[in-house]
């Protein structure tokens, strides 16, 4: 089967798609970006993180900096901050490390859990890459947050799984119809690092590439 990896959808995108579905549209569909202090602190963390060329062993356990993953099936991809491979009788064969392993993402993540499942299903998603890749099963999978500077586990279990492949679902289908949706305004506008471009008091129907367009004309 032939695949267009050219309308994969970015795991990243998933953050911005609980954010905002019109902050999703506009950086995924539009190709609009703009940095503000968050996105700034989160990308120095994940620079942190994300060094491809780190490839670490201690003792059973080797960990993997920035592997990028993607999944045909869901038509994802992206890159895994750090993905552990523990050895493990019960745990799936690797070629290149010559013996069974079990595997764990690891995602880094600024600030605190929060209460939406947003991290999670981010998270569900490398999961699934992981295992189409290595045709694996992975059960758990792990988050450092920056402020309590401490790791939490989540079990991937199949309501999770069920809700990513939910949100997968529907944002193909905007992503196939080029649909950038109205603003909803609210207090969260505060913290979009577009919230210049999106023009929340001024848009009410346009998309911000359309009006900017129209201005500049």
């Amino acid at each position: 089967m032939e695949y267009n990896e050219e309308d994969y959808l970015m795991i990243s995108g998933l953050q911005h798609y609980f954010f905002c579905r019109r902050q999703w549209a506009l950086i995924h569909i539009e190709q609009l970006w703009t940095e503000n202090v968050l996105t700034v602190q989160g990308k120095h963390l994940h620079e942190r993180a994300d060094d491809p060329f780190i490839r670490e062993k201690r003792s059973s356990l080797y960990t993997v900096r920035a592997l990028p993953v993607k999944s045909h099936e869901f038509q994802i991809t992206g890159v895994c901050d750090i993905v552990e491979f523990s050895e493990d009788k019960e745990g799936v064969y690797i070629p290149k490390l010559e013996g069974t392993f079990r595997i764990r993402p690891v995602e880094y993540k600024r600030g605190k859990p929060k209460r939406e499942a947003v991290d999670e299903v981010q998270l569900a998603a490398q999961v699934l890459c992981l295992e189409e890749m290595f045709a694996a099963d992975i059960e758990e999978a792990s988050f450092y947050y920056a402020e309590p500077k401490r790791r939490e586990h989540i079990q991937i279990d199949q309501a999770l799984r069920s809700q990513v492949k939910t949100v997968i679902d529907e944002m193909h289908a905007m992503f196939k119809r080029r649909h950038t949706p109205t603003v909803r305004t609210g207090p969260h506008c505060r913290a979009c690092s577009l919230r210049n471009e999106c023009l929340p008091k001024l848009m009410k129907t346009e998309t911000a590439e359309s009006y900017i367009e129209r201005n500049l004309s």
